[in-house]
């Protein structure tokens, strides 16, 4: 139990909540309602499996790097409790999870998926190229939706560009602010961040704007797909969401960035999920 405790652990399973919800919402706007649930349990896996495998990778590249960073000490592959061929095997069954699940869906997600999984392959590697990491990291998380609309629609349509788009800026600028307080680990080790680029204060600004741009795609996406007033209620959520999180910290404070402050981030997805439901249960 405490080996599969480690793993768990080791591939953050409780933060599929950032980007399961937002598939499950691609699904509900492709399908005009509530897709098949045989259709909802392949996004599942998929979904699962492609995000264990990207966060296992991850710690195994980032290894070097969280041996020595003060907040990663409890780490599981830094501790030994998961060992490098441990997080290696656990990679390729997620891998293979995740494409057996794909093939159950129509023809053109298979043929999609490599495409799907190239930000999740680079995205361990840009933090040592470029300050854009955040960005990769968002078009990573952004395939979620895109994999839950193709999954029904078996297309690619306007209304899930801008839903990509939207989840893109709001993980990407949400990861911008969680790094910038490792900006000075950054600087000494070589490492790039938008906080390494433009300092601090201006990354937080940044962020800010972009999550404004965010909460604009939101408002485009339930125009775009026709929703009704629920739908916005979600939207509500996610804007006090966000304005709450940026309001209690401050350029080199940040001792309100805990791991509730990470996982509050989950209300966003949620929240927008859960309202896009209700806005097709109200017009049933």
């Amino acid at each position: 139990m405490n080996k599969l405790k480690a793993h768990l652990e080791n591939i953050a399973l409780h933060h599929t909540v950032f980007d399961l919800p937002f598939a499950y919402m691609g699904a509900f706007l492709a399908a005009g309602g509530v897709p098949e649930l045989s259709v909802l349990l392949w996004i599942t896996l998929a979904i699962t499996g492609a995000r264990s495998a990207a966060l296992a990778l991850d710690n195994i590249i980032d290894l070097e790097y969280d041996r020595v960073h003060p907040r990663f000490t409890r780490r599981p592959m830094v501790t030994g409790a998961v060992t490098i061929r441990e997080a290696s095997l656990l990679t390729a069954f997620s891998l293979i999870v995740c494409v057996i699940a794909v093939l159950q869906l129509p023809p053109i997600c298979i043929k999609l998926l490599p495409l799907a999984a190239i930000p999740f392959l680079i995205y361990p590697f840009m933090k040592r190229i470029t300050f854009f990491c955040h960005g990769v990291l968002g078009i990573a998380i952004a395939m979620a939706p895109a994999g839950g609309w193709v999954a029904v629609r078996a297309s690619i349509d306007a209304p899930m560009i801008v839903l990509c788009l939207a989840v893109g800026l709001w993980i990407g600028a949400f990861d911008a602010v969680y790094g910038a307080q490792d900006e000075t680990f950054d600087r000494v080790h070589g490492l790039h961040s938008l906080a390494t680029k433009v300092g601090v204060s201006l990354a937080l600004k940044m962020a800010r704007t972009l999550h404004g741009a965010c909460i604009v795609c939101f408002i485009l996406v339930g125009l775009m797909t026709g929703l009704s007033w629920p739908y916005y209620v979600g939207v509500l959520i996610a804007a006090v969401t966000l304005v709450y999180q940026h309001h209690i910290i401050a350029p080199y404070d940040f001792s309100s960035l805990t791991q509730m402050y990470f996982m509050r981030n989950g209300i966003v997805s949620v929240a927008m999920f859960l309202c896009t439901w209700w806005s097709y249960c109200i017009n049933r």
